[in-house]
């Protein structure tokens, strides 16, 4: 799956976990406090976890395939001790140093192993009958034994049927609860609190839904979320309701919107399928924008970039353990010559990256461009209804304004076109935030380009260029604005 010595990427870590209760979970594992005599070495990771019991859990992880084993009791695959070793080692060395033998109870597991892959590798080339997938030491014992060993694809196809019957009943349970509020009427929802979202979500939880779970715990904030609550907890509904149906009639829906239908639910493709799969596009990308957010489980970078030849945006995801820096790092105004594949979508955005190419020098050199190009505030607009027509459940999409102004008032701030005299009202949300009057400052009153995210509660701008680029987000690690 990786060469030898790769260290993965939380995300593709991440992509391994059964449900979200699991990443939760070894995020919380993903600290060199829990663990001793931990180590890799070649494709092989180890460690001692300490548990409830006087006895360390034993958790051993062979990348190559990839197979687990660990002597807790979940019944899980991976576990969340097998998650939380293999994000503490794709951290970095400090937590899991590399080099190092494998102790004699891991190097027992990987032996054995071993030996069945030979012997099925052997099988296969007499014609034998190869039964099996490698598993070994089964499931149901006291001592957890490995899963994922060589690759199954018809355990795999059980697999994700069995996951798409269960989000399909939780998208049956959600349609139910949605009923049952419609018919009492939208005012008991400010009267029931949050204890019956509460239940509801966690039961999207145990259909390995997140994608569900997040709506309904948006769902659950919009009661007390100020005057006119009623009509937005209205919208989330008719959305909610809408990716219910959308999931459990996928097989009525065009590839595309079938494709963003399940990865709305939580249906992801993992990334070296995608990268080994897909179709990549070879682009100079200019790094427009980085945010990072928490909630309080993961951490979460999104990076937007932009193609010079190809004018098309694209959005880099990536993830880490709580108080640990995503690996992705890529600095606002950087131009990258690489390869990018693009996640299946009704309007792809979301991306991989695959191959990079020669180092291209950062955006506020000499020898590139200060700012990139931008449209005006109905181009904006355009762009982002024409997204919406195609994924109905897309919150924003980024977009680059040329020639705005930032306007403060009192019924919110906007961005002004200087051009055309349109204006696009900034997101409510943002009111809070320093960086509107950081980028008024940038202005002077004149005007500037901005990148952000343009949707129906308005635009979110992240960085400005004046004449070089200022994110907005992250202007006091960058010791002020420039």
């Amino acid at each position: 799956m990786n060469p030898q010595g790769e260290r993965w990427t939380a995300e593709q870590v991440l992509a391994l976990a059964p449900d979200a209760t699991s990443r939760t979970a070894g995020g919380r594992l993903a600290a060199a406090g829990q663990w001793s005599g931990a180590g890799a070495h070649g494709q092989a990771v180890w460690g001692l976890c300490s548990g409830s019991g006087s006895k360390p859990y034993q958790t051993v992880v062979d990348l190559n395939g990839p197979g687990y084993r660990c002597s807790c009791p979940s019944r899980k695959f991976p576990c969340k001790h097998a998650l939380g070793l293999l994000l503490l080692w794709a951290s970095g060395e400090g937590g899991v140093p590399g080099g190092g033998e494998p102790p004699e109870w891991a190097e027992q597991w990987l032996g054995d192993r071993r030996e069945r892959a030979e012997k099925l590798a052997a099988s296969a080339r007499d014609g034998g009958p190869g039964r099996g997938g490698g598993t070994g030491d089964g499931a149901g014992r006291g001592d957890k034994g490995e899963s994922g060993g060589t690759a199954d694809p018809e355990a795999a196809r059980r697999r994700a049927e069995r996951r798409a019957q269960r989000i399909a009943a939780g998208a049956t349970e959600l349609e139910r609860r949605l009923a049952d509020l419609l018919r009492d009427g939208l005012a008991s929802a400010d009267r029931a609190g949050y204890g019956a979202w509460d239940e509801t979500a966690a039961r999207m939880v145990d259909a390995q839904a997140p994608g569900l779970e997040a709506r309904v715990r948006e769902l659950a904030a919009i009661p007390s979320s100020g005057p006119g609550w009623p009509a937005r907890l209205l919208e989330e509904c008719a959305l909610a309701h809408l990716l219910n149906q959308g999931f459990l009639h996928l097989d009525r829906l065009p590839e595309k919107l079938a494709a963003t239908t399940r990865t709305r639910v939580g249906l992801t493709t993992p990334v070296a399928e995608l990268l080994a799969t897909g179709e990549p596009i070879r682009d100079r990308w200019l790094v427009l924008g980085r945010q990072d957010g928490t909630d309080g489980r993961l951490t979460t970078r999104r990076i937007w970039l932009r193609g010079e030849r190809t004018h098309r945006m694209a959005l880099l995801l990536s993830f880490s353990a709580p108080g640990q820096s995503p690996e992705l790092a890529l600095p606002t105004g950087l131009v990258l010559d690489a390869d990018l594949t693009y996640y299946p979508a009704a309007r792809p955005l979301r991306a991989a990256i695959g191959t990079r190419h020669e180092e291209l020098p950062h955006a506020s050199s000499s020898s590139a461009l200060s700012a990139p190009e931008g449209c005006d505030v109905d181009t904006a607009l355009a762009a982002y209804g024409a997204a919406l027509g195609e994924d109905p459940w897309l919150d924003g999409w980024p977009v680059v304004l040329a020639h705005v102004v930032p306007v403060p008032g009192d019924g919110g701030w906007q961005l002004a076109d200087e051009r055309s005299g349109s204006a696009l009202p900034v997101d409510p949300r943002c009111a809070g935030r320093t960086d509107l009057w950081q980028l008024m400052a940038i202005s002077g009153g004149g005007p500037v380009t901005v990148f952000g995210e343009c949707g129906h509660r308005g635009f979110s701008p992240l960085t400005a260029w004046d004449p070089i680029p200022v994110s907005l987000l992250d202007t006091a690690a960058q010791g002020g604005i420039r």
